[in-house]
């Protein structure tokens, strides 16, 4: 296993609560779109709940960007640890 698989962050209890209730309204939408694909619902119904779904990702993964940037990265700036800015590119290309 690489040093970076082996990082973690720490969250507060409040960032923690925000992010797995996101990450269950996430998990229901997800099991709604399995439901309509159960119940044979009509396509494009399906596909705007698939949009809201991957929109509702998206915008977790930003709310988790911009946590990252305040905390980790900024840390590591402070540390004088510049590569950390090509990390933050990466993440940025991910969230595309």
């Amino acid at each position: 296993m690489n040093e970076e698989m082996c990082k973690t962050t720490h969250r507060n209890l409040n960032d923690k609560k925000a992010l797995q209730a996101r990450i269950n309204r996430i998990e229901g939408q997800i099991r709604g779109i399995k439901q309509m694909i159960d119940n044979d619902v009509y396509c494009d119904d399906i596909l705007v709940q698939v949009s809201a779904a991957a929109q509702s990702l998206k915008s977790m993964g930003r709310q988790i960007l911009n946590g990252h940037l305040k905390s980790c990265v900024k840390r590591e700036l402070l540390a004088g640890n510049d590569e950390i800015i090509d990390e933050v590119m990466n993440s940025f290309s991910k969230l595309q």
